[in-house]
């Protein structure tokens, strides 16, 4: 059984807002998504949570978004190709900045919110985020959704020279292509911590998930993000980091 890296989004606070129970949540991860001012975050923050992350040796990663701080990046935006590529090249800078003067760097890129979910659609936008990866520095994995068939970002990632994580999540449900059900729609959001472990323990071991659907699904990941954002889910991530550590022992 292949290891499957927590992730989680981490350093979206804002000034005075906190956001987040990062300093709970890190101890568990492997990877820390750190907002890099777009839809949440500071240099302040920022810079605390390259520090924390370094604390527990995490890996941190860049959580480029839209500019739009007011709606946390969760709104899409008309932004053109072009605009979509600089800004990702943009908040990758400024993160590499403040790991730079820590002694960490950049270990991968994960867009956030709408970002991720619109390129997740429209292959056009993520093949500029790929360009903008691969200018900064090809060496940095992308991480991006693992659906029913990832072929076509396999085939785009090898033309751009990116190397691609996939990614499932514990606490959501997927329709029958594999992609996340809306969270307007029931039943989208898992809220039951039994259910949660038993999810990422499925995807751990590569079991089927039951979509939407009602069909089987496998999903291929690399990595399962979790989240940290209330005592409930702290609790969450802690029991999938001991089912995952308790699963690499006895396999």
């Amino acid at each position: 059984m292949k290891r499957l890296m927590l992730n989680a989004d981490m350093g979206e606070s804002f000034g005075s807002w906190v956001m987040g129970l990062d300093h709970e949540v890190m101890p568990y991860v492997d990877l820390a998504n750190v907002a890099c001012g777009f839809h949440a975050s500071d240099p302040d923050v920022m810079r605390r949570t390259v520090v924390l992350a370094r604390e527990h040796g995490v890996t941190v990663g860049a959580h480029p978004a839209y500019p739009d701080l007011v709606g946390f990046g969760r709104r899409s935006m008309a932004c053109s190709l072009g605009e979509v590529e600089n800004l990702v090249l943009y908040q990758l800078g400024a993160l590499s900045g403040l790991c730079r003067a820590e002694g960490l760097s950049v270990g991968y890129v994960k867009p956030h919110g709408a970002l991720y979910n619109d390129m997740t659609r429209n292959l056009e936008l993520l093949e500029a985020v790929m360009r903008a990866v691969a200018a900064f520095d090809p060496r940095l994995p992308l991480m991006t959704l693992a659906t029913r068939d990832t072929s076509a970002v396999r085939e785009l990632a090898s033309q751009a020279g990116v190397t691609v994580w996939f990614e499932a999540f514990a606490d959501r449900a997927y329709d029958g292509e594999g992609r996340l059900m809306s969270r307007r729609e029931p039943g989208a959001v898992h809220h039951d911590p039994a259910v949660i472990v038993d999810q990422a323990r499925r995807i751990a071991t590569g079991q089927a998930l039951v979509a939407s659907d009602g069909s089987d699904l496998v999903l291929d990941a690399y990595t399962l993000c979790v989240h940290g954002d209330n005592p409930e889910s702290v609790a969450a991530v802690r029991a999938i980091r001991q089912t995952l550590d308790a699963l690499k022992v006895t396999s």
